[in-house]
């Protein structure tokens, strides 16, 4: 029963509810390509472009996923498989994939490509332990002392041999293998790091609590604190971390570790190691560093903020309200034996129906975004009708005279005129005027044949201009009415 109980409380960590996910498949290939592969930490407004876009292309294969991204990013962040944190100096959030679902992508990973069981060299590997275990743990001299001689002696007859040219190496079987349980080994230790930068948080935020509650002087609640940062580095992920930051803060040890990975990644079995595989081996350090820091940067931030916080007058309102709210908690349970739930009591409480939301799922206005553009297309060529036509003539003083020597000069030449080889011909010396004086004595004088007919003339600023107008004959048979 008691294993039961335990089951059932791993079935609420974020690491199992993700893998009995409904969508299990697509949410992990979405967390993989965005958090896991090659970005471990993105800006908020980078993480919803990006899972946008993924989203539309699960879509397209028919994936049923129909959130938004902004939406999906909140429901991860409820189910624990994201943490969110605003670093100093940022100007936005920041999300990452929280340990359990970054545990439970490395366990997928392995039951996509399992590891071959029972091979010679990881067998090799536990005897090399347990015989080093078993005599480092041996409190008699004598025994210490012929385990080094033999120790000696096999050392030496590994030189004397490697004098002769008699060298060893590995098979590159064994060599690929051991090779990989580096990096299966270096990945959890990375996780490791994220676990004790996870546990500075709850600490922090469990520190935080016990400073309300304590009722003691300022100087007994730092002592308290002091006491709880000395608390982190009793546990098993604190321990490994504080051994491998030593190893790789310690030039001599860092610098042999740089040069064995080098040295591995330009062995001959190397090539058998796909691409990601040879890129970890070779940011190893970086990577390690790069963990490392974070958790150094979490604790310093951990140890400024809660000074800063136990120093202001912040932590005296806190402190001030939590006793109210205890009081009132208090009262409430006293009064509840005596006040039924639905009884009057003569006080009306107005509630708010604002939802609060993270500030990364707002957009701020963007005036550059919404810039028109200020160019002006070119316009469609338009009607002109006869009714327009005539309107026009009222309302403007038009050259007829010059636009009738036009007509009868294109006639001596030619059967018939249009108005648009009329304007070909000569010039439009009104520019829209002339167009409108031709159109108007085609309709007195010429042959309307009910079509339109597209017109271009050079305006006086040296524009060129369109117009659609009705298609109207000049005909030489009735050349004499442009005549004065």
């Amino acid at each position: 029963m008691r294993h039961l109980a335990v089951l059932r409380q791993l079935r609420e960590q974020p690491l199992w509810r993700l893998l009995a996910a409904t969508n299990a498949p697509a949410y992990v290939s979405l967390m993989q390509s965005l958090l896991f592969e090659s970005d471990k930490t993105l800006p908020a407004s980078a993480l919803h472009e990006r899972l946008a876009r993924a989203l539309e292309d699960l879509r397209a294969t028919g994936e049923d996923l129909p959130q938004t991204a902004q939406g999906y990013v909140a429901e991860w962040l409820r189910q624990g498989w994201l943490t969110r944190r605003l670093p100093a100096g940022a100007s936005e959030e920041e999300y990452e994939l929280s340990v359990g679902a970054a545990d439970a992508l490395r366990f997928l990973a392995t039951m996509a490509a399992p590891r071959v069981t029972a091979t010679e060299s990881r067998l090799a590997a536990v005897i090399q332990q347990l015989t080093r275990l078993a005599e480092e743990t041996d409190g008699n001299r004598a025994n210490r002392v012929a385990a080094l001689l033999a120790e000696r002696e096999r050392i030496d007859r590994e030189i004397e041999a490697v004098r002769q040219g008699k060298v060893k190496t590995l098979p590159d079987e064994r060599a690929l293998e051991r090779a990989r349980e580096i990096i299966a080994l270096t990945d959890e230790l990375a996780a490791d790091f994220r676990r004790v930068r996870d546990d500075f948080d709850k600490l922090n935020r469990g520190l935080r609590q016990s400073l309300m509650e304590n009722e003691g002087s300022r100087g007994d609640v730092l002592e308290a604190l002091f006491a709880g940062v000395d608390l982190i580095g009793e546990t098993d992920a604190g321990r490994t971390f504080s051994a491998f930051w030593r190893l790789l803060t310690d030039p001599v040890q860092s610098e042999a570790l740089f040069e064995a990975l080098e040295a591995v990644v330009s062995r001959p079995f190397a090539r058998q190691l796909d691409h990601g595989e040879r890129k970890f081996l070779l940011n190893l350090t970086g990577t390690l560093m790069d963990e490392g820091s974070n958790v150094h940067e979490v604790l310093q931030h951990f140890a400024r903020s809660l000074k800063s916080f136990v120093q202001s007058r912040e932590f005296q309102e806190q402190r001030r309200l939590h006793s109210l709210l205890k009081q009132a908690n208090q009262a409430a349970l006293a009064a509840k034996d005596a006040v039924r739930p639905n009884l009057p009591i003569g006080y009306d409480l107005a509630l708010t129906s604002s939802r609060i939301r993270s500030v990364a799922q707002w957009r701020l206005y963007d005036a550059d975004a919404r810039v028109t553009d200020t160019a002006m297309p070119r316009a469609a060529p338009s009607e002109i009708s006869l009714e327009a036509i005539g309107e026009l003539v009222r309302q403007s003083e038009i050259d007829f005279r010059g636009l009738r020597n036009n007509i009868r000069a294109m006639l001596e030449r030619h059967t018939q005129a249009s108005i648009g080889q009329l304007l070909e011909a000569y010039p439009a010396a009104q520019g829209l005027g002339s167009v409108v004086g031709y159109v108007a004595l085609g309709a007195k004088h010429g042959e309307v044949t009910g079509e339109a007919e597209l017109v271009e003339w050079r305006g006086g600023d040296d524009a060129v201009r369109r117009a659609r107008v009705p298609t109207i004959y000049f005909m030489r048979e009735r050349y004499g009415e442009f005549l004065d």
